[in-house]
């Protein structure tokens, strides 16, 4: 089990659901978060450049059938940030209840 520690920069909204998101696979892809978040591609940049900046997500660009790809996945580090955030939620939420 993750250590409980909440995570400020994870738990805004859309970084929550990106963190949830590419947790839950190996990859996405940007244009699937876009579709998935519903919000513009420069917010989902600025989302994308503070995870990256921290070390949370790693970025691949590709090129398939001549376009130009944006791969995301979690790190290492970002795995645990979010495992831990998400067990602080879970303890707010029990010591409420």
């Amino acid at each position: 089990m993750a250590e409980a520690e909440f995570d400020p920069l994870i738990h805004a909204p859309h970084r929550l659901r990106i963190c949830a998101i590419a947790y839950a696979t190996t990859h996405v892809e940007f244009r699937e978060l876009q579709e998935r978040l519903g919000i513009s591609k420069s917010a989902l940049s600025k989302h994308i450049a503070q995870l990256v900046e921290h070390g949370y997500l790693r970025e691949e660009h590709l090129t398939r059938g001549g376009h130009s790809r944006l791969r995301l996945s979690l790190t290492e580090p970002g795995r645990r940030a979010y495992r831990g955030h998400t067990a602080a939620l879970k303890e707010i939420i029990e010591a409420a209840e």
